[in-house]
């Protein structure tokens, strides 16, 4: 694939969801134009069937998905873009929480209202909310700051075998005609590398509840922070359960295995390029009643810790 930029254009009225077949000749292209989202009329006080008063809105596309719903990841990355287009460029984001409330449709293009909570001296705070047929799919809120001197303080990166020393899921998955390898491989736009194997077939050599996952962009990325840290929000989201299944002994093919994330945290702590090695440190501290938790620090290649986040998701698992 190509080296890709920040798309040049609006995404349009095209089409709800990509073709698979864009989505395969170009994968990180096509999460780019998911991620540039058209600006609609803002929303005035008597458009009484929003479920939240709101100042702006945009309108975003689907990637396909093998399993026929939008991918969290994307939902959550769109939100904070949509966020973001609506505060001063010398605030980027540090920190946003969303709940997944129902799920997307890939047949309907997402409606993204932004709600301007408060812009302050060095903070601005954003409510979107993702809208399909009339209800939300997902609240979000995120803040911006201005960037600011401060303490400085940060958790050392462990050691790590190199990226290039992991195998990946192209190596592992690649040669499997299924649409759910596809999509993990041929498909993805990120290069995802589990230390010590991953969870796409089989279960883990031994139940633990920690992992490590190297990642980055199958190609350049143009843009700015806002950009760079919603594709970090994007790629998080398919692995951040993973310790919770690798604790409890499953794979993501094990059969009746269901699970679907509830809500979402990431604290951004220093910059971050989507495009260069970033290491996932994940754990799973807790799981019960159906749910569990997945947390993560993440570092660049150098050691530095750039961002933190915490998932907790809805886990239904075969009963042996």
């Amino acid at each position: 694939m190509s080296g890709a930029g920040a798309p040049a254009g609006p995404a349009g009225h095209g089409a709800a969801c990509l073709s698979s077949a864009e989505l395969a000749d170009d994968p990180l292209g096509s999460l780019l134009s998911v991620l540039d989202l058209e600006a609609l009329a803002p929303v005035g006080p008597g458009d009484v069937e929003r479920p939240h008063e709101a100042d702006d809105r945009f309108r975003g596309r689907n990637l396909p998905q093998p399993n026929g719903r939008v991918y969290g990841g994307q939902v959550l990355a769109q939100a904070l873009v949509a966020a973001g287009r609506t505060v001063p460029g010398s605030r980027v984001p540090h920190s946003m929480h969303g709940y997944f409330l129902r799920p997307g449709s890939l047949t309907e293009p997402i409606e993204f209202a932004v709600e301007r909570m408060r812009d302050g001296g060095s903070f601005s705070a954003r409510r979107t909310h993702a809208i399909q047929h009339g209800k939300p799919i997902l609240s979000m809120i995120a803040s911006f700051q201005e960037r600011q001197d401060g303490v400085e303080s940060t958790t050392p990166m462990p050691p790590a075998p190199a990226p290039e020393d992991v195998p990946s899921a192209l190596d592992e998955l690649g040669g499997i005609d299924h649409p759910a390898a596809r999509s993990r491989s041929h498909e993805a736009a990120f290069d995802v590398r589990h230390v010590g194997g991953s969870l796409y077939v089989r279960p883990g050599a031994e139940r633990t509840d920690h992992q490590m996952v190297w990642m980055r962009a199958r190609g350049p990325v143009a843009g700015d922070q806002l950009l760079h840290r919603a594709l970090t929000v994007f790629a998080c989201d398919q692995v951040m359960l993973e310790p919770v299944l690798r604790r409890a002994g499953h794979a993501w093919a094990t059969p009746g295995i269901s699970v679907a994330s509830l809500d979402h945290a990431m604290w951004w702590h220093r910059d971050v390029r989507a495009d260069e090695w970033l290491l996932y440190v994940q754990t799973s501290p807790s799981a019960q009643g159906g749910r569990g938790l997945g947390a993560a620090r993440v570092y660049a290649q150098d050691g530095t810790m750039v961002a933190s986040i915490g998932q907790e998701g809805m886990l239904r698992l075969p009963v042996s």
